[in-house]
């Protein structure tokens, strides 16, 4: 159930930094577009990976916590009555449900105990069920890229057209890291030594950031209203001390911790796991050949611009990188697909 997560990021806007514009990339600017319109899906598929599959029957506790156990984000959702893929089950669906029925500290959330994958789909879609958004392993890596983000989804299942079996979930992550490896077998654009101050790639105003005081219920509520996919967290003197993702809400269950929501960010961040995703940061006078090899090195889906003094100012993340790199040298703006 892929719902929209719009990377639109409280207004932060520093006045050295450009508002978001088109980058002008240069002469060669169309090099990684050509590649990836050249390159099949296929091409990016693992030889070997995990694909992780619920029935719709599922119960949605057992869901979450399978998601946890097999270190995924996301699975598609089988309907054995209607015999085919019906959607996707997401990190956003368990945020939304949270968001929708917590009540108070310790207050056993009935719904998420007792739902099944269907209950929750039947109330929460109703009538506004979309088919499920998938490519066919032939089509182009540049195609991918334009369905994640005129679709505004994080996930894309490649299906056999023959057998109807999805084969491999296409990410950003997985598309950077496929234009990384292999875009070394093209020429050096020079672009990529250009700053991201002046070329304008990532997110520069109204940033929504959490205080690392705040209850992790609030940071539900922004990413529920603004459909962010991860919140700067900010001390008192408004630097940044970490980053509180969709992907830190999952580990509430794995924790058993989801029925007190009240909790500090600051505890919560202390609380999970040493080896998810933390803090990293940019810095708007490097390179976005020095951005992108932190991203793919570090294995995140984003950095968090900041100044001097650590204090926030933008986020770049892998559609705003994909975004500069692929869609616009074609003319395509992600504000007007």
């Amino acid at each position: 159930m892929e719902l929209m997560e719009q990377e639109t990021q409280q207004q932060l806007i520093p006045e050295e930094l450009p508002l978001f514009q088109a980058p002008d990339l240069g002469e060669d600017a169309g090099l990684y577009m050509e590649f990836m319109m050249k390159s099949p899906c296929y091409d990016a598929i693992p030889t070997s990976c995990k694909l992780v599959v619920f029935d719709t029957s599922l119960q949605i506790k057992k869901a979450f916590l399978a998601l946890v156990a097999n270190g995924v984000r996301a699975a598609p959702l089988w309907d054995s009555k209607k015999h085919c893929f019906v959607g996707m089950l997401t990190i956003t669906d368990f945020i939304n449900i949270l968001h929708r029925y917590y009540k108070a500290p310790l207050v056993q959330i009935y719904e998420l105990e007792e739902h099944k994958i269907e209950t929750w789909r039947d109330i929460y879609l109703q009538s506004s069920f979309r088919p499920l958004i998938h490519l066919s392993p032939g089509d182009s890596l540049f195609h991918a890229v334009y369905s994640l983000i005129k679709n505004k989804i994080h996930r894309l299942p490649v299906m056999d057209p023959a057998s109807g079996n999805i084969l491999h979930i296409l990410t950003h992550k997985r598309l950077l890291k496929f234009l990384h490896l292999f875009g070394d077998t093209l020429p050096r654009p020079r672009f990529m030594r250009r700053t991201i101050q002046e070329l304008g790639i990532g997110t520069f105003r109204d940033i929504a950031v959490v205080q690392d005081t705040s209850t992790v219920y609030s940071a539900l509520e922004i990413f529920v209203e603004r459909r962010v996919s991860a919140l700067p967290v900010v001390n008192e003197s408004g630097q940044v001390v970490g980053l509180y993702s969709r992907f830190d809400v999952i580990h509430l269950a794995a924790q058993k911790v989801y029925n007190n929501l009240d909790i500090s960010v600051g505890d919560a961040l202390r609380l999970r796991s040493l080896c998810l995703e933390g803090v990293l940061m940019c810095y708007p006078h490097e390179t976005l050949e020095v951005v992108i090899d932190r991203i793919v090195r570090e294995q995140v889906h984003r950095l968090v611009l900041v100044d001097e003094a650590l204090r926030p100012r933008g986020i770049v993340s892998l559609s705003d990188i994909l975004q500069a790199l692929v869609l616009t040298p074609a003319g395509l703006d992600r504000n007007n697909l």
